[in-house]
């Protein structure tokens, strides 16, 4: 492989990851009072709400629980993943940067309906 072609890969390489982790330093960033918190409860096989409005650059807190089995919560568009264990709950800070419909779905298996399980999140101005 060209050497110019190696370097230009390591570089692409490297502002991907200094992306990521950015989003997660961002994500990872403790809440403020003033922040609004979502409460969203997973039991088989459905979140509770299923559909949450976000304001495109306004931080809200997902708070995140599970009534019965471990579960996943992942809203890819969103950079957002957290596991749920039941009994605990996981809190989740998001700013959404992006107008439109991103969906949210169990990553974990939880039994037969986990295919079906998701919700909507609707980012609006």
């Amino acid at each position: 492989m060209p050497i110019a072609k190696r370097r230009l890969q390591l570089i692409a390489g490297a502002l991907l990851v200094v992306a990521a982790m950015t989003a997660a330093y961002v994500a990872a960033q403790p809440a403020q009072d003033n922040e609004p918190v979502i409460k969203i409860t997973a039991k088989k096989f459905e979140y509770t709400p299923h559909d949450v409005q976000l304001k495109k650059g306004v931080p809200v807190i997902l708070e995140l629980t599970t009534q019965d089995v471990f579960m996943g919560f992942n809203a890819p568009d969103l950079g957002v993943r957290a596991d749920m264990v039941p009994g605990k709950t996981v809190r989740v800070r998001v700013v959404p940067a992006k107008l439109g419909k991103v969906e949210f779905l169990c990553d974990v298996f939880c039994g037969s309906g986990h295919e079906e399980m998701s919700g909507l999140i609707t980012v609006v101005d």
